[in-house]
């Protein structure tokens, strides 16, 4: 016999339990599905970066909405996530790196977004005194910061449970079909049926997309990440690089968390991943270069999470083009993390009003398929 409810959300990354959250607090009452734990994948595991800094223009209201909410998670939340808003920074490392980040501020500021900076090498040697002396300036997002992923991820699941969400962990979603005007979705013995399906199952929701008639060109990868010894106090900002695989952050006990895009090799029926020892080193070595301080650091581990990432980079998110009910939030290609307070915020508004004053009419699934409703 099946259990209605107002929605099912497929996932439990921190996209999935940021709209169980706000659908909650919309007045409805969700069921989260998730086959391992929340924040298992990606969304746990991955480097915390809360940036608007360098992202795709599509996604770039959708980020502003999410930073808003990111600048009072504690009221949200009951739980301030470690989040820190020193700022991120992009280091141009030659003046070719710098007039290309010169053209982005201005394309930037002609479509009305002011969050991004040029900045020249004085504010950049202000901002990251350790920073190579050969770097000529860079780009700079003041609001940005850094927060604790896992955490983040657990209490956004905590809080959706707190307000009435039904969870169900460690059970895959199965069996999904509609009729009669619901969908249904098989949960081990039990079954949920509801108006509203979300698919925000990260690295398996193109399975889901894909079974139920809507394909995209979409690949599961494994971002790495890795942290070192502890090094005395150089940083506050975040910093990633134009022109090279690069971002890093230190932490208050003098850890560094280095990452940029490297990638493992995922084996997504296993949750298992393999790391590619020789990318690591690269990561490493462009760290040692641009900082002489983290030369005398050691790795202390690496570790790779499972997500999606889209052929044009850019995620999906919106209503389906061919089914009633049905909603994508998927495809975040690693740099999905702050993005997931609005994209929930967002994906509640598409439920229950059946739009929203946030601009996200190119992340639609509609780009890969004309809409047939």
């Amino acid at each position: 016999m099946s259990r209605n409810v107002d929605a099912i959300v497929i996932g439990g990354g921190i996209h999935g339990c940021s709209t169980a959250l706000h659908l909650c607090l919309a007045g409805l009452k969700p069921v989260l599905i998730e086959k391992d734990y929340a924040g298992r994948h990606a969304s746990g595991v991955n480097a915390g970066g809360v940036r608007q800094l360098a992202r795709h223009i599509p996604e770039i209201p959708l980020s502003i909405r999410s930073m808003g909410i990111w600048e009072k998670i504690k009221d949200l939340l009951d739980d301030n996530c470690s989040f820190e808003s020193y700022g991120q920074v992009l280091v141009a490392e030659n003046e070719e790196e710098l007039a290309a980040c010169r053209a982005r501020v201005a394309e930037l500021n002609a479509l009305g977004f002011t969050h991004e900076e040029l900045i020249d090498a004085t504010e950049l040697r202000r901002l990251v005194p350790a920073v190579a002396e050969t770097c000529p300036g860079g780009v700079v997002s003041r609001r940005d910061g850094a927060a604790n992923p896992a955490q983040t991820t657990t209490a956004f699941r905590r809080k959706a449970q707190q307000l009435g969400a039904t969870v169900r962990e460690g059970v895959a979603a199965g069996n999904i079909r509609y009729s009669d005007g619901l969908w249904h979705v098989d949960v081990g013995t039990e079954t949920f049926a509801a108006p509203v399906l979300v698919n925000a199952a990260g690295a398996w929701a193109g399975r889901i997309a894909a079974d139920l008639g809507e394909p995209v060109p979409v690949e599961t990868v494994a971002p790495m990440l890795m942290i070192t010894s502890r090094v005395p106090h150089f940083i506050d900002p975040v910093v990633i690089l134009r022109g090279r695989k690069l971002s890093f952050k230190q932490f208050s006990n003098g850890t560094v968390l280095i990452g940029g895009g490297h990638l493992a090799t995922p084996d997504q029926d296993r949750n298992e991943t393999v790391l590619d020892w020789k990318s690591l080193a690269t990561s490493a070595r462009t760290v040692f270069e641009l900082f002489p301080v983290m030369r005398s650091a050691t790795i202390v581990r690496a570790w790779a999470g499972i997500e999606a990432k889209m052929k044009d980079d850019i995620p999906v998110f919106g209503p389906s083009s061919r089914h009633k009910g049905l909603y994508h939030q998927f495809g975040f290609s690693l740099h999905g993390f702050q993005l997931g307070p609005g994209a929930g915020a967002v994906m509640a508004e598409l439920i229950v009003n059946g739009g929203t004053q946030t601009r996200i009419g190119d992340l639609g699934i509609d780009r890969f398929h004309p809409t047939t409703l």
